[in-house]
């Protein structure tokens, strides 16, 4: 399977290029690229009474990169603030089972709490959600084990209380997708 990273905006390459590592080693026979070319962000993505990105809106537009990145999927990276109508706020959305998933940086800094700046926090909650959005792209649905990759975060410390692990149920789903790219 081959995964290819976008960045919506400007968003920091050493992030990115943790993310693509962390990919590598949690996926197995997976490649991942950093595509060279920049997505804009969508105007029409912009909530003015929100201050927030409409994440479908932006989701919609990757889906233009997948046949020219000659990836099976592509994960969206912006530092925008991003959200759904029924939600105040998400970390990221992806098809399920799809080809295109988004993160959003913005709320995974430690600052954006009034923490220190931490670089190892912040890139392995990136990477968390990096994960968490590509296995939705495999058909994964969230999962009742709080500490699985793929549990639901409705807030930082959820996402700082998983671990960077599939838990014993979705693994082996996983597995069984990626499978059938190697066929």
């Amino acid at each position: 399977m081959r995964i290819a990273i976008l960045r919506i905006g400007s968003v920091n390459m050493d992030v990115l290029e943790s993310i693509q590592k962390s990919l590598c080693d949690i996926f197995p026979e997976v490649s991942c690229a950093i595509l060279k070319s920049t997505m804009p962000i969508p105007e029409k993505a912009y909530n003015p009474s929100r201050h927030q990105y409409h994440s479908s809106d932006i989701l919609s537009k990757i889906r233009d990169y997948v046949e020219k990145s000659g990836a099976d999927r592509i994960l969206g990276v912006t530092e925008v603030d991003l959200y759904v109508p029924r939600l105040n706020f998400v970390f990221g959305e992806a098809e399920c089972p799809g080809k295109t998933a988004i993160i959003s940086l913005f709320r995974l800094k430690p600052e954006f709490y009034g923490e220190p700046t931490d670089w190892n926090l912040f890139a392995e909650r990136s990477t968390k959600e990096a994960i968490h959005e590509i296995g939705h792209t495999l058909g994964l649905e969230h999962c009742r084990n709080s500490t699985c990759i793929m549990f639901f975060s409705n807030n930082i410390q959820m996402t700082d209380a998983k671990i960077l692990k599939f838990c014993e149920k979705c693994w082996p789903k996983v597995l069984r997708w990626i499978s059938l790219f190697a066929e």
